[in-house]
């Protein structure tokens, strides 16, 4: 089912960011607007709209955030790839980004400290390009 659902989500979330989606919804504003003296603006017409980009919008939430779930998981393998294969990384910041909010923020402290460290050696004109230990 989840194979299904991310199928998909991708060829509605590619269709979704194309140009010619976006002038079929702006169509789609235009015909209800000129329409509107059609049907005396009455409530009926307001509520086709309403009710109409609120089922989109909607629907519009979940592709949206699975959309991102997924390019983030893949951004995150690859910055994992990236510590992984380069020599002198730490491979504990490799999925840092399921640690707790406490773990993280003492490797950010960490990371503060060598870039304060670097700017003062910089200051001083040395160079800041070393691979200190975090």
């Amino acid at each position: 089912m989840a194979d299904i659902y991310g199928g998909i989500s991708k060829r509605v979330a590619r269709w979704c960011g194309r140009q010619s989606t976006f002038l079929l919804a702006v169509g789609v504003i235009v015909i209800w607007i000129v329409t509107g003296p059609i049907f005396g603006f009455s409530d009926t017409w307001q509520l086709v709209i309403n009710t109409g980009t609120t089922i989109v919008t909607f629907l519009m939430v979940f592709l949206i955030q699975n959309t991102q779930n997924r390019d983030t998981a893949a951004i995150q393998l690859k910055l994992d790839e990236l510590i992984r294969a380069t020599k002198g990384a730490h491979n504990a910041l490799m999925d840092l980004e399921e640690l707790e909010e406490r773990q993280i923020e003492a490797f950010r402290a960490r990371y503060e400290r060598l870039a304060l460290d670097a700017r003062g050696r910089l200051e001083r004109g040395e160079p800041d390009t070393d691979t200190p230990e975090a």
